[in-house]
């Protein structure tokens, strides 16, 4: 397994010592701003990541993939999109919210934010069937 390492913030002059992000955090930082633009229906992840959902474990960094290098700071991010909505202004969107937070957050500066569309899912269709006529006995009586 590769060791990741963390990446330390430009010091200030007034500076007590060094201060170290790990990439986890930012690719969490990114996975929130991301999942909160309207129009994303969820982040796509891994089966482990579907696992930990389902015991209730939130993984905010599913999803998207940091690279550095030469302190220049490339996200990937990989979502899917409600249907009906426009592709290119929601991945803008994306683009321009995760560019903002990660700077907000860290004073870091991001070269690029890559969005993959990985699927559209559709609207759920309104239950037909009434839980309390199950069979419909009472809307498909025959008459004599």
């Amino acid at each position: 397994m590769a060791e990741e390492t963390n990446i330390i913030l430009d010091d200030a002059k007034d500076s007590f010592g060094t201060i170290q992000i790990a990439p986890r955090v930012l690719e969490i930082i990114a996975g929130i701003a991301a999942s909160q633009v309207d129009g994303v229906s969820r982040m796509h992840g891994s089966i482990a990541n579907s696992v930990n959902e389902f015991l209730g474990r939130s993984d905010h960094r599913r999803g998207v993939k940091l690279t550095t290098s030469n302190d220049e700071l490339a996200v990937d991010v990989t979502v899917y999109l409600d249907y009906g909505v426009s592709v290119p202004k929601i991945a803008l969107e994306i683009q321009d919210k995760v560019k903002q937070q990660v700077s907000l957050m860290t004073d870091l500066k991001v070269t690029e934010v890559n969005v993959h569309i990985e699927g559209i899912i559709p609207e759920k269709a309104e239950q037909q069937v009434d839980p309390d006529d199950i069979f419909a006995e009472n809307g498909n009586e025959e008459q004599e």
